[in-house]
């Protein structure tokens, strides 16, 4: 946005900013955060504080830095009644789980570490955080966000003290703080029609088991290898000879690939599917939906103790879920695969268009990095992370409700699209 795009939206940013900042005590801060973000807002190569403030004829570099990395004012009320506001005006169809990283030089800013980088494609030094979003085909919103801890600095006091790195906090695993997410966004009154995921936590069984346990619906991808039997397999005890411990039921036929197993069926099975008009056209390519049982031994594992915890024993008989594989025209192969628990008479244009929704995200990440700054904070605090990090969603949000407009409603209540709505046949 220009300056005067910027100046003709004070009104309604004064608005906002008094219901989402809420929370924050002093007047005087609330005023801060309006003008932090109409610096994110403004048109400007480096959304840093400095640059910000240069642009801003209010802007006051010292009084900026102070509101973002060292005021003691609670980002997660903030992010809270965001979401609270936002869901109702998305109507999301899925809340996708994702991560984005930002590359950083040194050591010293907050849970900085070498591991790979996804906005570099490679192992790199930098943070990065795990964000839960709730999305549509036309907008989507974030609503909540938790910054991975690498291992080694779980236990360096010394960086952790720096940073500001709240005791309880330590190392903990990208998926376990997707499901911790999605349990405080609960807590919240939020509850996901269907959470969608990339392969980096699709592929994860104690990832798809969570979400399970939680009653909560997915279409998660996963790598070409990851293994299954046929939804009709069926596991087999030999015969008992009287003596000894009875022998366990167990699958006889080894597991295949889930590549294997949907180029079993032959490129005839697979169904042109169209999922969402594109800027050069409608998007459609050919699938395939069969239902499978997941394997492995973590599969295995989850699937006992599941059946030991309810009825005290196991038939070996391993969870059924839906495989979805795409053959696009021209390849050789299917290119991708997603694992789904919705129920078996699903249509496969709706998971198909759950299965792809998540490009509304990826749409909406080039804004919040490029050009709103997600990825242009030079503090190295804890505090100062999550502060920039609060504003810049609110900036993005402020931003959606423009573009929403008028027919979204600004309702005071969480409420999200039922979990049912045209799903089965």
């Amino acid at each position: 946005m220009d300056a005067h795009e910027v100046n003709r939206a004070r009104a309604k940013l004064a608005l906002f900013v008094a219901d989402v900042f809420a929370s924050v005590p002093r007047k005087d801060q609330r005023a801060k955060s309006d003008c932090y973000l109409r610096g994110l807002m403004l048109d400007g190569r480096r959304k840093s504080i400095q640059a910000m403030a240069e642009r801003l004829p209010d802007g006051n570099e010292q009084n900026l830095q102070q509101f973002v990395n060292q005021s003691t004012w609670d980002p997660v009320l903030v992010r809270r009644r965001i979401a609270e506001r936002m869901v109702p005006q998305i109507g999301p169809d899925a809340w996708a789980v994702d991560d984005v990283s930002f590359p950083k030089d040194g050591k010293m800013s907050v849970a900085v570490a070498p591991q790979y980088c996804g906005a570099l494609g490679k192992q790199a030094n930098c943070q990065v955080a795990v964000s839960v979003h709730a999305v549509s085909d036309t907008a989507s919103c974030p609503l909540q966000w938790r910054l991975f801890v690498p291992e080694e600095w779980a236990d360096d006091a010394a960086r952790r003290r720096k940073t500001g790195i709240p005791q309880e906090v330590g190392h903990r695993e990208k998926w376990r703080l997707a499901l911790d997410t999605v349990d405080e966004l609960a807590g919240w009154g939020l509850v996901p029609p269907v959470v969608v995921a990339d392969a980096g936590y699709g592929q994860n069984a104690d990832f798809r088991d969570g979400l399970e346990g939680r009653g909560i619906e997915y279409v998660v991808a996963v790598r070409s290898d990851v293994i299954a039997h046929p939804h009709d397999a069926r596991p087999t005890a030999p015969a008992w000879s009287g003596n000894g411990r009875k022998p366990q039921s167990r699958y006889r036929d080894k597991p295949s690939s889930v590549s294997a197993l949907a180029m079993s069926h032959g490129w005839e099975a697979f169904t042109e599917v169209t999922w969402r008009e594109g800027s050069r056209g409608p998007m459609s390519s050919r699938f395939l939906a069969v239902r499978v049982r997941p394997a492995g031994a973590r599969a295995r594992g989850l699937a006992l103790a599941a059946a030991t915890t309810e009825h005290g024993h196991w038939d070996g008989v391993l969870p059924e879920v839906t495989l979805l594989a795409e053959w696009p025209d021209g390849a050789e192969a299917p290119t991708g695969y997603w694992l789904s628990n919705l129920p078996a008479g699903t249509l496969i244009t709706e998971l198909v268009r759950l299965a792809k929704i998540r490009w509304r995200i990826e749409h909406d990440y080039r804004e919040l990095k490029h050009g709103l700054g997600l990825d242009h904070f030079e503090g190295r605090s804890w505090n100062g992370w999550h502060h920039h990090v609060t504003l810049v969603t609110a900036a993005h949000a402020f931003l959606t409700e423009q573009r929403l407009a008028p027919k979204a409603d600004t309702a005071d209540s969480p409420s999200t699209r039922s979990s049912t709505l045209s799903r089965t046949s």
